[in-house]
């Protein structure tokens, strides 16, 4: 059909998309629910895994499991025409407050959206993928999946994510994790200090350090960090500690200086005290999010439809972190708009926030972002010459990077 599709039929494609998302909404709503009530953390998430898969399976999809050399990632295909749109499901938890980045949601919204979409792809003459991307929390299997082929020949990635407020945009920065360890001299705290060479002290030192650090950075870029091991009794003179740290800058490029200063200021402590350190900086990487517009303003319009307006990332409306997803908008024109669960204020990665995202308002997150998604793969399905648009886009956006 491609770009001789009228718009009438593409309304009348966007209502049967939307009324395949109501006929499955109970199903979306009851695997959400599941999904939030069996927390799962970075590449352990077999229940979602099996009950995603299972679901596509059963409307007859014929899902790929353990995909791509990692055990709870899935990928299932429909379409063998047209621009490839792939729709991205995320279901990992977080230690302690399960589902407080509501990834239930994001999974069940994409997993609604593929279905939905699938129904019209042959009609439309379009090629979808729907991919299940397990450890987004800090494992970054999207990261691991596109090194392994998951976005060739992909022209669109989408996925949605909730939060507070309905937003086009994530505000998105780059992140590397560090860990360190710094070794000394154990000796007795009160028989004999002088032998000793305080390991917490090089840990505690770089941590002060760091603290100054901070005031003389980019409001944009974050250091944040933890001990992970300072000791084992008071009257010991600590010989090891650890540290993890994370580093934050607005992508890439600037990210590895910043690197560079903290290594400094981590090395000093260890200098200071006469101690040694070592350090790994974790792969992967997570790099900045590159929205793509021309996609961005058709998940917009296709918001309104259902009633929800988005707003533009400012200081009263936004969320600032960091997502395997921005690797995945280095590879094709992705977007990853934010959909309003919870109440204006309410943070990610809270107690609070893990309850919306199974309240009724999560529920209405997970239908809304299925339509939007469908819409709008509807849309890029209907007209090459968006696709073409979007790509010329990510082009000029990521040689600028």
């Amino acid at each position: 059909m491609g770009s001789d599709i009228t718009q009438e039929t593409i309304e009348e494609l966007k209502e049967l998309v939307c009324n395949e998302v109501d006929d499955r909404a109970s199903l979306l709503i009851e695997t959400s629910h599941a999904i939030h009530e069996n927390p799962e953390l970075n590449f352990e998430e077999h229940f979602a895994h099996d009950l995603l898969t299972g679901i596509l399976e059963d409307e007859g999809l014929a899902p790929t499991r353990q995909a791509y050399d990692l055990d709870t990632a899935f990928e299932a295909s429909v379409g063998s025409s047209g621009s490839t749109v792939a729709v991205l499901c995320e279901y990992d938890a977080l230690p302690d407050i399960g589902h407080a980045c509501g990834h239930n949601i994001i999974a069940t919204a994409g997993l609604g959206a593929g279905l939905a979409a699938a129904a019209v792809a042959e009609r439309i003459g379009g090629t979808l993928r729907i991919l299940g991307t397990p450890a987004e929390e800090g494992g970054g299997g999207k990261v691991f999946m596109g090194d392994r082929g998951a976005f060739e020949n992909v022209d669109a990635a989408l996925m949605v994510h909730p939060a507070s407020g309905d937003l086009v945009r994530m505000n998105t920065i780059a992140i590397q994790r560090l860990q360190v360890e710094f070794e000394g001299q154990a000796a007795h705290a009160a028989a004999s200090p002088h032998r000793g060479r305080n390991a917490l002290d090089a840990a505690v030192l770089g941590y002060q350090n760091v603290g100054a650090l901070r005031q003389h950075i980019k409001p944009d870029e974050r250091i944040h960090g933890i001990f992970t091991d300072g000791g084992r009794k008071p009257n010991i003179v600590p010989e090891y500690s650890a540290m993890e740290w994370y580093v934050r800058s607005k992508n890439a490029r600037t990210l590895e200086p910043l690197k560079s200063r903290v290594l400094n200021c981590l090395e000093a402590g260890a200098m200071a005290s006469s101690c040694t350190m070592t350090h790994n900086w974790v792969d992967p990487f997570y790099a900045d999010m590159i929205d793509n517009e021309i996609i961005c303003s058709l998940y917009e319009a296709n918001a309104a439809k259902v009633g929800r307006h988005l707003l533009e990332p400012d200081s009263e409306n936004k969320v600032v972190g960091s997502t395997d997803m921005g690797n995945v908008s280095y590879l094709v024109p992705s977007i990853h708009p934010m959909i309003s669960v919870a109440p204006h204020g309410v943070p990610i990665h809270t107690p609070d926030f893990a309850s919306y995202a199974k309240s009724e308002t999560g529920d209405q997150g997970v239908i809304d972002g299925a339509k939007i998604l469908a819409m709008t793969i509807v849309d890029l399905w209907a007209d090459k010459g968006t696709i073409e648009a979007a790509q010329k886009e990510f082009t000029a956006a990521t040689v600028s990077s």
